[in-house]
């Protein structure tokens, strides 16, 4: 599938896969930015891009950012109609402060389809193995 991207900023980074089958493409910030403890912040990317209606983007974290280093992204779900600048909010978790220098990684995004589910009320659900059994309820 292809995606159009524009530049906003012509310093900004395309978006690219770090390793040939990866699921998200590195997006990268276009300019200094700290993020202070507990602050949330938007990081921009200097891109608008367009994708076809039936597929939603969807900003995820980098697992080294977020493992290492305690950051969380935030929202990141960008429907196919947005045209605006895609801006990564993201929210530092630990006491310390984190810099991004211009270019370095923040954020994957992630082209998927969607599926419109059609919400029905009803009186029960049918039973599952599970049942009710919530966080921690399949064990260790």
């Amino acid at each position: 599938m292809e995606i159009k991207i524009k530049k906003l900023d012509p310093n900004a980074f395309m978006p690219e896969y770090a390793v040939a089958g990866d699921a998200g493409m590195d997006l990268r910030c276009i300019e200094n930015v700290t993020l202070e403890p507990g602050v949330p912040t938007r990081i921009k990317t200097g891109l608008s891009i367009e994708f076809p209606e039936g597929y939603v983007a969807l900003l995820w974290d980098k697992s080294g950012l977020a493992t290492k280093y305690g950051l969380k992204t935030l929202g990141g779900v960008i429907e196919h109609t947005y045209r605006g600048e895609y801006q990564v909010g993201m929210i530092n978790l630990t006491n310390n402060p984190h810099k991004f220098e211009v270019g370095d990684k923040v954020a994957q995004l992630l082209i998927q389809p969607i599926v419109t589910a059609e919400p029905i009320e009803v009186e029960e659900l049918s039973h599952s193995e599970r049942g009710e059994g919530a966080f921690g309820s399949t064990g260790k």
